[in-house]
């Protein structure tokens, strides 16, 4: 006799689906902290210099994976029906735009490497910046690669496999980081440059390893990778980028405007910009878990979606929810009860803790928010809808949260904390929308 509540097993289904994932995105949050880490013997300059370099590649890089991201919708909607060839075929098209995207990326970021010496960047830390930028940037092929196999792999289900690459990169990027900066086992030592050689060569092996993981996937299946590698399909990479570039400019939208904050907190004081940028760190390390919540939810979804059951699509996209904003509760207790020894994991600067507690009240009061926001966005997407969370994210920042926050900020001399005032504020405006609209986009496709 079938179950009557399939809300359990699903449940279970969607844990094991997307505990790998979170793992994943702290394993990608991790890689960066290790280079800085690896650096900090070289003193200052060579850590501002790694610093001004991964923020240069950032923003560029960020919309560049955007683009790739439509892959979790017709993927996991084309294994959800368990049409295999169309996996692979979309994977092939992911993999043309990686490379399409590959010189203009590496040329933007060439171009923003000639520019440091023009924006105010103190001259001792022009020459390593601009070294470890034009190093870093060579990787960018193998990184969009690497992004592409890890779409393809999770919307099929194989997510363990991406927690173990990362696990390898980042063993490996901390070897060579050891051997290229300092000049060990034989190596010449070549600083912050070596640091940038090891991220390259890490991002060559993460590609490689999640393409070597789906071909041998798909050659037990008996559906052989590259035995039929699709050639470039316009109208398949259209339908790519139709949900990619939204997915992109959202992300865009969202690290503009806490980049943006940060900027605006380094004008009020140097004990402001502390302060918001150790709670900003804990908050960006909080939300690494509903990320990959997200990323499971459009999985899910799109696996119910593609087998043509909206109403498990629906009970996904509501498991997902709960298990973010359950996560973010913890988190917000946390931030409440606990700012004084976060903020001691960084300085015991009592000045910076007089202003970081307060900020952490404000982070805690936007934590459940944000976890509704971004697993929507994910659920969302499962669906293959991705217009909606982008515009919701352009209203919510650049027409609320930033103009409120600039405001409370100068004019009612409320400092950094009417920056992260306005923030809130168009974290809750945002997670409204989207909950709404998961609610009545999820309900149509059951009621249809």
């Amino acid at each position: 006799m079938p179950s009557q509540n399939p809300w359990r097993g699903e449940l279970g289904s969607l844990i094991r689906l997307a505990l790998p994932v979170v793992l994943a995105e702290l394993g990608w949050m991790l890689q960066g902290v290790v280079d800085v880490i690896m650096v900090g013997r070289l003193g200052p300059v060579a850590i501002g210099a790694v610093a001004l370099g991964n923020a240069a590649y950032y923003a560029p890089s960020l919309f560049a994976l955007g683009l790739l991201l439509g892959m979790d919708t017709v993927v996991s909607h084309a294994f959800g029906r368990k049409d295999y060839d169309a996996c692979h075929r979309w994977l092939a098209q992911g993999v043309y735009i990686a490379a399409a995207v590959t010189v203009p990326m590496m040329l933007l970021l060439a171009g923003v490497s000639l520019l440091f010496p023009h924006l105010g960047v103190a001259a001792v830390m022009v020459a390593p910046a601009t070294s470890y930028l034009r190093v870093l940037l060579w990787g960018t092929l193998p990184l969009l690669l690497y992004v592409a196999a890890r779409r393809y792999l999770q919307s099929v289900g194989q997510v363990r496999v991406i927690t173990l690459t990362f696990v390898g990169a980042n063993l490996m990027n901390w070897g060579g980081n050891w051997v290229l900066i300092n000049g060990k086992l034989g190596f010449p030592a070549l600083g912050v440059t070596g640091s940038a050689l090891s991220t390259v060569l890490s991002r060559i092996m993460m590609a490689v390893t999640l393409f070597g993981f789906a071909w041998n996937y798909e050659r037990k299946r008996g559906h052989p990778l590259f035995a039929r590698w699709a050639r470039p399909v316009g109208r398949e990479i259209r339908e790519l980028l139709r949900l990619g570039v939204p997915t992109a400019c959202q992300l865009l939208m969202e690290v503009g405007a806490f980049s943006l904050a940060t900027v605006i907190a380094g004008t009020i004081s140097p004990v402001a910009l502390s302060a918001h940028q150790i709670a900003l760190n804990s908050a960006a390390l909080a939300y690494m878990v509903p990320l990959g919540i997200s990323a499971a939810a459009a999985i899910a979804v799109g696996h119910a979606v593609g087998a043509g059951d909206p109403e498990r699509a629906r009970r996904a996209g509501w498991m997902s929810m709960g298990l973010g904003v359950a996560f973010m509760i913890v988190i917000a207790v946390v931030f409440l009860v606990m700012p004084r020894p976060l903020i001691a994991l960084y300085t015991h600067d009592p000045a910076v803790m007089a202003v970081g507690v307060p900020l952490f009240a404000l982070a805690a009061a936007f934590a459940v928010f944000d976890g509704v926001q971004i697993v929507a966005t994910g659920a969302l997407r499962g669906l293959g809808l991705t217009r909606v969370p982008m515009l919701a994210n352009l209203f919510g920042y650049w027409v609320v949260g930033i103009p409120m926050g600039v405001a409370l900020c100068f004019w009612a001399h409320w400092g950094v904390f009417g920056v992260w005032t306005g923030l809130t504020t168009a974290l809750i405006l945002i997670s409204i929308v989207l909950f709404i609209y998961w609610r009545r986009r999820s309900t149509a496709i059951v009621t249809a």
